[in-house]
């Protein structure tokens, strides 16, 4: 396995709804998803996590809690993707459509896995459950999970 690169992903979850994005452009394209992306040199995982939202949906957030962190790796890619995985359930303002993301909720009962990555039906229920966790997922392109680890953890 090569190095890894740095990102981010908020949920912001609400007892009985979660907000989840239409990826409009780029990595993961066609998919709902959380916020975030790439955390930038200089900033720290949280202040990039809030600043993806920002861009995304047009959201603050004051407090973010770490709930997860999962390794991605991707079959014929030396790079590692390193996700911190983050949620909110109090944030400011109106979701608001970006150039990358189209914001929705979504009941709890009625999440989109099957527009969703094919990883988010694994972590998921633990996200909803208040469970932490550490995880490791390998694809062979973007739909195929070859082998993973998932575990609940302590402490991120």
């Amino acid at each position: 396995m090569g190095a890894s690169r740095l990102y981010t992903l908020v949920l912001v979850l609400q007892p009985q709804r979660v907000l989840l994005g239409m990826k409009k452009r780029g990595f993961g394209a066609g998919r709902w998803n959380g916020f975030g992306g790439k955390v930038h040199e200089g900033e720290t995982i949280e202040d990039g996590a809030k600043r993806e939202l920002l861009e995304e949906s047009g959201l603050t957030v004051d407090k973010l809690l770490k709930v997860g962190r999962i390794m991605f790796e991707f079959e014929g890619n030396p790079e590692l993707m390193d996700v911190h995985i983050f949620c909110t359930d109090s944030i400011q303002g109106t979701p608001m459509e970006s150039d990358e993301m189209r914001p929705h909720w979504f009941p709890l009962d009625q999440i989109p896995f099957s527009d969703m990555w094919p990883d988010d039906s694994y972590w998921f229920p633990l996200l909803l459950k208040k469970k932490k966790f550490h995880g490791y997922f390998k694809f062979q392109g973007q739909d195929t999970i070859l082998d993973y680890t998932l575990c609940e953890v302590d402490t991120i």
